[in-house]
Order: C-alpha cells, then sequence, then structure tokens
C-alpha cells in the first residue's frame, strides 16, 4: 500500500498538537491583561481552566466510541471546528461571564484532539511518534506566549485568539478534506498486538477484578498529578513573574517561553535517537527532576534562579507524559487500553486546571509566594504515585 496517505496522518496530526498546544501556552501569559480587561482577581484563572475542564472530561469516556465511527480525521475535523467557536468567544469577550460559559467547548476540543491522537498512536507502539506529536505540543505552548507577546504589543491581547481561531478554522478544514480519503484507504494508525494474548486480556490474565480496578484508578491519579504539576507551573508562570518577581509583562512572556520551550526542545530530543530511552526510565527521572526544580523555585534567591527553576522543570518533566500513554498497553492489555488511554487524558486535563483552580484560591488567599512550596509538594506526590503504580502493575517487558 503506497504509504503517502500515512505519511499525510502522521503531518497532520504533528500539525494538530500544534494547535492543541497553542492555547495552552497563551492563556497563562495573557491572564495579567485578560483580567484587566475583566476586572478580574488573580486566582480567577483558576475557574477558567475549570470550565475549560468540563468540557474536556464529559467527552472523555466518549473518544472511543467516537474513533470507531467517525474515524480519526473525522473527529478532529469536528474538535477543532468546535474549538474555533470556543477561541472566537475568548476574542470578544465583554466580560469573564462568557469566557466561563463558553469555556467547555475549548476543552471538549481539547479532549477530542487530545484523547483521539493519544490512543491511535499509542496503540501502534510507535514511541518515537508519540513524542514527536507531544514535541510538536510544546512548540504550540512555546508559541502561546511569543503569540500572546506579539498581539498585546501590536494593541490587545484579544488579537491573539482571533489568530488562533484561524488557525483551528484553517485546521478544521483540512481534516475535513482529508478524512474520506483516510477512511478509504485504511491509512489511520492500526493497533499492535504485541501486547494482547488470545483472549485480549494481555498483562492483567489472572488479575483479580480489584487489582485491575485499582490499578486503573492509581493509573488516573497519576495523570491527574503529573498534569497538575505541569499545567499549574506553566500557567502561573506568568502571574509568578510579573507579580512576585516584578518583572515586566514581556519579560515574564518570555519566561514562560522559556518554561514550554525546554518542554518542547527535550521532547522532540527524545524523539530522534532509534532507540529511544526506555520510558520506565524517563518517568522515574522526570519524577525526581521536578522535585529538584520545584525545591529550586521554593528557594528563589533571586529571579534569575528562579526562572531557571522553571525552565528546569519544563525540560525534566518534557518526557513523563507521552512515556506514561506508551507504557498504559503494557500495564494493562491493548484491549483496556483503547479506552483507557483517553480516559487518562480526561484525568489529565481534570488534574491541570483542579490543581491551577486551588492554586489560585491559594494564591488569593495567601499570595504568589505559595506556588514554589505548593509546587514541590505536587513534585512529592508525583513521585509517591508513580512508585506505588509500579509496584501494584510492574511492566515484565523491557519499557
Amino acid at each position: 500500500m503506497d504509504n503517502g496517505p500515512n505519511r499525510t496522518f502522521d503531518l497532520l496530526s504533528l500539525s494538530s498538537f500544534v494547535v492543541l498546544g497553542l492555547p495552552d501556552g497563551m492563556l497563562g501569559t495573557a491572564w495579567p491583561a485578560m483580567r484587566s480587561s475583566f476586572g478580574a482577581q488573580v486566582g480567577d484563572l483558576g475557574w477558567v481552566l475549570l470550565a475549560t475542564t468540563a468540557g474536556t472530561v464529559a467527552v472523555a469516556t466518549l473518544v472511543g466510541s467516537l474513533i470507531r465511527r467517525l474515524g480519526v480525521p473525522a473527529l478532529l475535523a469536528v474538535a477543532t471546528g468546535v474549538a474555533a467557536v470556543g477561541g472566537t468567544a475568548y476574542a470578544v469577550a465583554p466580560g469573564l461571564w462568557l469566557v466561563l460559559g463558553l469555556g467547555p467547548l475549548m476543552g471538549a476540543a481539547a479532549g477530542m484532539m487530545d484523547g483521539g491522537l493519544n490512543t491511535a498512536v499509542a496503540l501502534t507502539g510507535r514511541r518515537r511518534l508519540l513524542n514527536l506529536l507531544h514535541g510538536f505540543y510544546g512548540i504550540g505552548t512555546a508559541a502561546g506566549p511569543l503569540l500572546v507577546i506579539a498581539a498585546i504589543t501590536a494593541g490587545s491581547w484579544r488579537l491573539a485568539y482571533l489568530v488562533l481561531v484561524a488557525v483551528d478554522v484553517t485546521s478544521a478544514l483540512v481534516w475535513t478534506a482529508h478524512a474520506r480519503r483516510f477512511h478509504a484507504s485504511g491509512a489511520e494508525p492500526t493497533p499492535s498486538r504485541s501486547t494482547e494474548g488470545s483472549d485480549g486480556a494481555g498483562p492483567t490474565r489472572g488479575w483479580s477484578r480489584r487489582r485491575v480496578v485499582a490499578v486503573l484508578s492509581l493509573g488516573l491519579i497519576v495523570f491527574f498529578v503529573y498534569t497538575g504539576l505541569e499545567v499549574a507551573a506553566g500557567q502561573w508562570l506568568a502571574s509568578f513573574a510579573s507579580g512576585h518577581l516584578d518583572l515586566s509583562h514581556s519579560a515574564a512572556g518570555l519566561a514562560a517561553f522559556g518554561y514550554w520551550g525546554a518542554l518542547t526542545a527535550v521532547r522532540i530530543g527524545l524523539s530522534i535517537p532509534s532507540r529511544p530511552i526506555l520510558p520506565t526510565r524517563v518517568i522515574r527521572w522526570g519524577g525526581f527532576g521536578s522535585l529538584v526544580a520545584a525545591g529550586v523555585i521554593w528557594w528563589q534567591p533571586d529571579p534569575t534562579v528562579a526562572i531557571f527553576g522553571f525552565v528546569a522543570m519544563g525540560a525534566t518533566l518534557a518526557g513523563v507524559f507521552p512515556a506514561l500513554v506508551s507504557v498504559t498497553a503494557l500495564r494493562i492489555g491493548e484491549r483496556r487500553a483503547r479506552h483507557a488511554i483517553a480516559w487518562q487524558t480526561g484525568a489529565a486535563a481534570a488534574g491541570g486546571s483542579t490543581i491551577a483552580a486551588l492554586l489560585g484560591v491559594l494564591i488569593n488567599a495567601t499570595g504568589l509566594a505559595v506556588l514554589g512550596p505548593a509546587l514541590t509538594v505536587l513534585a512529592v506526590f508525583l513521585i509517591v504515585t508513580i512508585s506505588a503504580l509500579g509496584r501494584l502493575a510492574p511492566i515484565h517487558r523491557r519499557a
């Protein structure tokens, strides 16, 4: 079969992860200007994140069924179309109420893109592509702060969201144009059978139902905590840099670019070797590295060291999410992973917004200085939950 459609699918998937990352990188950087426009408190960013996550969680349990019914290309066309509607609401919102009211559309779109592509690619066993996907997500998150800086320089943060809407509309049109072609050619990723037994139980054969439920639940907790740490650091960085370290909005935006840029560079770097680093090692060292970085942020002897701590955290966390996704089928088998990966992306979204929102409440009550200690506690909890999951569902193959 001609590999052209497969290559096209890969390229469109990579571009979709750039689109997925853009609003995540934009929001935290734009928030100081946004809240000034809306007359909102600094901690209200958490409510915006919760609103978007409501949409992500709502679609998480449906992603597996939507993939089977529509196929990944059609699902991505729908997702980017919905994202365009949500982005328009952000761009024209007269007040915070509209952002909160239509924020779930942004979340639902992100859930369909993230869950659909993670599931489709992870089940093929293509770890390099999975790392590259998340590297391209990092390109989007790194470009987001730069886009906001340019928009504010040009006159308003709203211009950044108008650009985002144009990108979403373009992506929706491209996916729509290719959906039938991919469906007809059978070019969508096909699952590997390396993690399944004849009965589909795979590595969970012989497990009690209680153990299966415990492993699935603990896995969701790991994704919840990991993404909470990643998102909290990225979204609150600009506010921390401008409100606590006394940097200008532009300098704070560049600091956010440094965080997301480090995340991006390492993810892309992990996709380069022909024999990728074992994901279990990436997960383990990512957890410990994030703890050291959080400790540096808490220490913050001067602004430069504190910003370096954020950049180091972005670098150490970079490979953890794709590595966790890639070992899911090895832990619980391919049949269960088809649904679990979508649930994991939903848990990740919930963790990112919930933890960031709780931090917002804490920041409103105590001040931005609490961010360092909070990130340190999250890093410790991440290490503990990863260790517990490894003991409950060990991976016997080299992974």
